[in-house]
């Protein structure tokens, strides 16, 4: 990957985060200019490994996507740089795209293909204990089509993306979240744009 590209994944995944330049080159021990001048000036041209590692993780991306050697046999998944809310929903005006590399066999063993695959990282609370803030998700797109027994779906409704469990019921659907201590709603199937199933989770460790 050309360091340029290493730059944008750094800047995007900040930007993604809430988080400085300033404040990740603190994280990692530099001076609050050092990760400012290398994503405006490509200095230093490349990320030490030590300090690459620590922001992928951090930031929740993959190491690849800031210069790191691609481990052999995996295969890319696009990742959605926003994310769905456990909750009402959230606004996203715009999603970033960056790149996954996941096991194959994964994707074998959950049916899915990578072409329709993405990850998204779950916001709030609606979900718990299923799905908690900051997991990160993975979605089949070809699954789309909601069934009588309910299962858990990324869907927009009125511009917003949400995660929620999703029943179909005639024209309707019935919007569920695992946590009581949110309400349940039934809305008009119209309302809800499929974006794909859950098929599979990965929890941080904090």
């Amino acid at each position: 990957m050309e360091s340029i590209e290493q730059r944008e994944a750094l800047e995007r995944a900040a930007a993604a985060r809430g988080e400085s330049l300033a404040a990740l080159s603190r994280l990692i021990g530099r001076n609050a200019a050092y990760l400012q001048q290398f994503v405006t000036r490509g200095s230093p041209r490349l990320l030490a490994e030590a300090d690459r590692r620590k922001l992928a993780r951090y930031l929740g991306i993959s190491d690849v996507a800031l210069g790191g050697p691609a481990a052999e046999g995996l295969v890319p998944v696009a990742r959605v740089d926003a994310g769905a809310a456990a909750g009402r929903g959230r606004l996203v005006e715009s999603e970033r795209r960056s790149t996954l590399l996941l096991d194959p066999a994964l994707l074998r063993r959950l049916g899915v293909r990578a072409d329709m695959a993405s990850t998204i990282r779950v916001e709030g609370a609606s979900m718990e204990p299923t799905l908690c803030d900051g997991d990160e998700i993975l979605v089949d797109g070809a699954r789309r089509a909601l069934g009588a027994r309910p299962a858990i779906y990324v869907f927009r409704r009125e511009g917003l993306v949400a995660v929620k469990r999703l029943r179909a019921m005639g024209g309707e659907v019935e919007v569920v979240s695992d946590n009581p201590a949110f309400a349940d709603e039934v809305v008009p199937a119209r309302a809800i744009d499929v974006v794909g199933r859950v098929v599979w989770l990965h929890r941080a460790l904090v």
